[in-house]
């Protein structure tokens, strides 16, 4: 009798004990098979970069965009997980940001992530890029496409446009380099920084133009500043950059002239911010000027290469639709 509870009870064990082994095996394969699943969508997954800027009729403009692209590929290709980089210009020439995406597009690309190269807000960046690559249908914005014979075009790809540049702490570093390589008398001299411009965001220009120049002062010891605009919003007039500059020369004897323009182009750096400097009288006293341009800079290419990892580790994990 003892022997048939004995036997009974090692029979319950034993059953117990595959029971639980099924168990254990079923959810170990059930979570191998979701770790595969995971693998699996990513190895499919062929994400693609685009530095995307506003583009310009300068062969020198557009070669400093293609130079940063080549500067940062090697550092964003190396890890396997983006399979291809680009840039294209938004206006102006070829390859225009649809030509872009049907190549990735032909390439069998999934996934774009698109990083506008600008200085900072503007309808490109809030309307424009995003309306020419079908996330938007701005009337306004699609109607000055048209008219600038601009070409929409919506890829098959999931595209994921992010942030602009945080030129913040960027811009800051750059403009003191390079106001420190000019400046050679501080309490002598006053800073003048000439930019783009914008009319639809024109206090946030302005403001950003201010927090850059009481940067550069503290650090530099200058005391004055002003700013002015080259642009369209000036009418690419070249006495606003002699207005700017004979407002800081009323209290300094000198005047340090900064471009704040992304790039180099002729038209900007020589003959509107060139030309007011030589209507200013005795200029060539009175200025110390370099028409180059925020690129190169390195920290712009750390940037370029920290906010694609950012961007394809949310790809990956579906953090962004």
């Amino acid at each position: 009798m003892k022997k048939g509870i004995i036997s009974n009870k090692l029979s319950s064990i034993f059953i117990s004990i595959i029971f639980l082994s099924a168990v254990s095996t079923f959810q170990s394969c059930k979570s191998e098979g979701t770790e595969n699943k995971k693998v699996e969508e990513k190895n499919i997954r062929k994400i693609g970069v685009l530095l995307v800027n506003h583009g310009s009729r300068s062969e020198t403009w557009r070669n400093s965009l293609l130079q940063l692209e080549k500067n940062v590929a090697d550092s964003i290709l190396k890890s396997n997980e983006v399979k291809g980089i680009k840039t294209a210009h938004m206006e102006y020439t070829e390859p225009s940001i649809a030509t872009r995406l049907k190549e990735f597009d032909k390439d069998g690309f999934t996934d774009i992530i698109i990083i506008p190269i600008f200085l900072t807000v503007s309808p490109h960046s809030f309307e424009d890029i995003p309306t020419i690559i079908g996330q938007k249908e701005d009337p306004q914005s699609m109607e000055m496409l048209k008219i600038e014979k601009i070409e929409r075009y919506t890829p098959k790809a999931k595209t994921y446009l992010t942030p602009l540049l945080d030129f913040t702490d960027i811009l800051q570093k750059n403009v003191l380099r390079r106001t420190e390589a000019l400046s050679q008398n501080p309490e002598k001299e006053g800073l003048v920084l000439i930019g783009y411009g914008d009319e639809t965001y024109d206090k946030e220009w302005g403001e950003l133009f201010n927090k850059v120049a009481e940067y550069v002062k503290q650090k530099r010891g200058i005391t004055e500043h002003t700013y002015g605009w080259c642009g369209h919003i000036a009418h690419y007039n070249p006495d606003e950059t002699t207005k700017a500059i004979n407002n800081v020369l009323k209290k300094k004897e000198k005047a340090v002239v900064i471009p704040v323009l992304v790039a180099h182009d002729e038209n900007f750096q020589i003959k509107i911010i060139g030309g007011g400097i030589e209507k200013v009288k005795n200029y060539k006293e009175k200025v110390i000027y370099k028409p180059d341009a925020i690129l190169p800079d390195a920290n712009i290419e750390k940037w370029v290469i920290n906010i694609t990892k950012e961007y394809v580790k949310k790809v990956q994990t579906n953090e962004i639709n």
